[in-house]
């Protein structure tokens, strides 16, 4: 059995957490097996990760305690490094790049970098940690992975991304789990308190700048002009939660407007909804938009700064620029949604498109056991 190193598990369960597990529950674990290097005390997942037989190793997080985070980093590869030939890293920003750099220093044999994101989305000074980085981690790094060839740029030069050892691994899913499901939608929005006659406008990701909700209320604010029937529901949380809760009491939203946290019935709340609204600034390769058009959910998100191989149930898919303002993409919203449309037979879109966890899992596999 190989093991594999794997590091960007936090404690939140988001994006980058979730393309790490739908692969590791889909792994044959009797070929490999991973464990995971952490440095928050809370670990999404662990209860999982544990159950599927991974093991989950804490160090201190640099930005809390610098030198505790050198010793526990150093004291880990003292210890541990043997164990593995493949260390697989999992990052937005290459602002920290120790984990590869400690990989070879410690002579494991693979030491893969994989991007998940497109642009900063940190600090001044982690984005100039990120660009420093980027001109040495063709040396750290040996296998060099990519969410999607728009994002590759960020994290990569051209010499890296015309060799051998660059490829892009699709953010795959379960879409038998996320397929529409009538009863789920029926129970979700009894849960939540629906009418029949809500048009149910669903967002997913963490409280970001990078996701844009203040943006997404403003248009909710315009929808609500058109029609008092439209609800709006965000599932997700994190930093800027007091700023989206203030323009909600500001705005009087009170009543239209679900802030659910971090849920784990992602599959439910994707048939509960009518319109998936998704006006990010920039994305990496969103999961969630993966998951929502699995779905089938009518979609509207933002042109250009999405990656184009991210649409693939067209039909149901709206580009919108972040050029137009809200009373626009409100205007668009409201003229393009249909009651009643077809949410059925969209899996071979996902298929084809290279975004089942079944198929996808087989290549990675293989990765792993071919290095």
């Amino acid at each position: 059995m190989k093991k594999i190193l794997v590091f960007g598990i936090t404690d939140k369960p988001g994006g980058v957490e979730s393309v790490i597990m739908n692969y590791y529950r889909n792994m044959d674990r009797e070929k490999l097996q991973f464990d995971f290097l952490c440095n928050t005390e809370i670990v999404a997942y662990e209860d999982e990760i544990k159950s599927l037989g991974g093991n989950i190793y804490r160090i201190t997080a640099r930005s809390k305690n610098f030198m505790q985070y050198r010793k526990d980093l150093k004291k880990f590869f003292d210890e541990n490094a043997q164990k593995y030939d493949t260390v697989w890293v999992n990052i937005c920003s290459l602002a920290n790049i120790d984990y590869l750099k400690m990989a070879k220093k410690y002579k494991i044999k693979n030491r893969i970098i994989h991007c998940h994101n497109s642009q900063n989305m940190d600090s001044k000074l982690r984005g100039m940690l990120h660009k420093f980085n980027r001109l040495f981690i063709g040396n750290i790094a040996n296998i060099y992975w990519s969410c999607a060839k728009d994002s590759s740029p960020w994290f990569f030069n051209k010499k890296i991304m015309n060799s051998s050892n660059y490829a892009v691994i699709n953010n795959a899913i379960d879409i038998d789990k996320y397929k529409f499901n009538n009863e789920k939608r029926e129970a979700i929005r009894k849960e939540l308190n629906y009418k029949d006659t809500d048009i149910v406008i669903g967002n997913v990701g963490r409280m970001h700048f990078q996701k844009n909700q203040i943006f997404l209320l403003k248009i909710f604010k315009e929808l609500l002009k058109l029609s008092p029937n439209y609800k709006l529901e965000i599932a997700g949380d994190g930093e800027d939660r007091e700023k989206i809760e203030k323009f909600i009491s500001e705005n009087n939203l009170e009543s239209n407007v679900k802030l659910l946290g971090n849920r784990t019935d992602m599959d439910k709340l994707y048939s509960g909804m009518d319109i998936f609204l998704f006006p990010s600034l920039f994305e990496g390769l969103s999961v969630a938009l993966v998951e929502a058009q699995a779905s089938g959910v009518m979609i509207f998100a933002t042109k250009d700064t999405i990656p184009d191989e991210i649409k693939m149930v067209k039909e149901n898919y709206f580009w919108v620029s972040l050029d137009e303002d809200e009373v626009s993409w409100a205007k668009k919203i409201h003229e393009n949604y249909k009651a009643n449309y077809e949410r059925s037979n969209v899996e071979q879109y996902i298929k084809d498109a290279g975004f089942d966890i079944k198929e996808e899992t087989k290549k990675i596999e293989k990765i792993f056991l071919d290095v």
